[in-house]
Parts: C-alpha cells; sequence; structure tokens
C-alpha cells in the first residue's frame, strides 16, 4: 500500500492578553518514514512560568521522534505497528523524561502545567489516533469535537508520579479514525476570537480555520487565515492560539 501524501499548516500566535508570552507550543515531527506526529500545547496562565511546560514538552517530543527514528532505522528498536500501542510508547517516554527533567531541575508541579494534544497518523493505512489531555478542538474529516473542561483543564504535570499504565487506561479523550481526509488540532484559543474592530461582514471564525482551503497552495495558509481575519473581519484571539492542519492530497 503507497503512503498517503499530506500537506501540514501550522500557526502560533500570542493572544492580546498575553503581554510578554506567547504560552502556547507546537510540535511537528515524523517516527520512522510512516508515521506522523503532531502537537499542540497550552501552559498554563495560572502557573509558574507557564510558556516554559508548553514549550518543554513541544522540545521533548521532538526528541522522542528523532531517537525512535535513529533507533529504528539500525533496527535497536521495533516501532509498534498498532497505533495505539504506538502513541502509549511515546507518552511512556515524555512521562520519564518529564520526571527526570523535574528531578533534575527541580522543579515544582506548577512548573510543568500544560495541556496536551497530541495527533499519530500512519500514512501507510491511512488511519491514526488522537488524545487530549485538558481542553482545546479536534476536527477529523468536518467532525468537530470540542473539550471544554471549564477552565479547569487536566495537565500533564497533574499525574508525573502515577501508575502510567493505569494513567493511560484510565484516558477517555481519545479519538480513533481511518480513511483520514482532513484533520485540525488546536488550542482552546481557537474559541476566544473578539471584535476590536466593528466591520460589515461576519465571519465563522472554527469554518474559516478548520474547513476553509483559501491558500491551501502555501505553507503560510493558517497565518494567512489569521491575518485576513485581522485586517478583513476586525478579529483577533484574546488567548494564545497553537493549530496544526493537515490536509491529504492525492
Amino acid at each position: 500500500m503507497d503512503k498517503i501524501q499530506t500537506k501540514i499548516y501550522t500557526a502560533l500566535q500570542r493572544g492580546d492578553y498575553h503581554f510578554n508570552h506567547c504560552e502556547d507550543y507546537l510540535f511537528v515531527g515524523e517516527i520512522g518514514n510512516d508515521k506522523l506526529l503532531c502537537a499542540v500545547m497550552d501552559g498554563c496562565t495560572m502557573a509558574k512560568d507557564s510558556y516554559f511546560a508548553s514549550t518543554l514538552v513541544g522540545k521533548l517530543l521532538r526528541k522522542i521522534t528523532i531517537e525512535q527514528s535513529y533507533k529504528a532505522f539500525y533496527t535497536l528498536i521495533s516501532i509498534p505497528e498498532n497505533i495505539d500501542d504506538c502513541l502509549k510508547s511515546i507518552l511512556n517516554q515524555l512521562f520519564e523524561e518529564l520526571v527526570k527533567i523535574k528531578n533534575q531541575l527541580l522543579l515544582e508541579k506548577n512548573e510543568l502545567l500544560t495541556t496536551l494534544i497530541i495527533l499519530l497518523l500512519d500514512k501507510k493505512t491511512n488511519n491514526g489516533l488522537v488524545l487530549t489531555i485538558g481542553d482545546g478542538l479536534v476536527a477529523v474529516n468536518g467532525n468537530i469535537t470540542i473539550y471544554d473542561q471549564e477552565n479547569k483543564p487536566d495537565y500533564l504535570g497533574f499525574h508525573l508520579g502515577e501508575d502510567f499504565e493505569l494513567w493511560y487506561k484510565n484516558q477517555t479523550q481519545k479519538i480513533f479514525f481511518d480513511n483520514f481526509e482532513e484533520i485540525s488540532i488546536a488550542t482552546d484559543g481557537i474559541f476566544m476570537f473578539e471584535q476590536f474592530n466593528e466591520t460589515k461582514e461576519n465571519i465563522d471564525v472554527l469554518d474559516f480555520l478548520i474547513k476553509n482551503k483559501e491558500n491551501m497552495e502555501t505553507e503560510e495558509m493558517l497565518y494567512k487565515k489569521l491575518k485576513k481575519l485581522e485586517k478583513d473581519f476586525g478579529l483577533k484571539p484574546t488567548d494564545d492560539v497553537g493549530m496544526v492542519r493537515i490536509i491529504k492530497f492525492a
């Protein structure tokens, strides 16, 4: 079976209510030749150095994908074929790395608080899995799922001392999919657009960002859309936005 071909678009924008740092972060990488890993993270505003936790998780995911790809290439490990087992192994290593850094740097719990939406796509079998820890948006083939934990989202840092096997088994915010055509993941900043300048026209922000294909020929599609929302419709996000959108093409 031939691998599917994809176009990947990303955007990261600081919200108007955050003056110093963008607390969101995103990551896109590959494991071996067949698996695509994407993630968006949102640091807890009320925590300490909230931008640090989201960025750290993104950097660790990059480290994990690089290491697993090298080890698989040199046949030191085999990447699990089952999509759930593969994501589980990635998260298990992520937990181990976070615990190690927490101990090395003597970090407190409130320095490791970030949400995580992580997507694993198998380009050979055209199926995948999205796991959400906390809140945000997932859209698969036009079907939108919103996770809203009423301003009390779950965070990775809450669970680093738990038994990983039990923790993973208890995760319910999981979406399995096949026959992939298009998918988006986004932090909850995507819901936080506000009007700062009155215009004659209205627009559905979610539809424009996750369904509309205007400018899909350029890798900057999402950034162009954010600029158009601001310039033409007077809309800007008050909270940080991190987003990854993937479109399958022939």
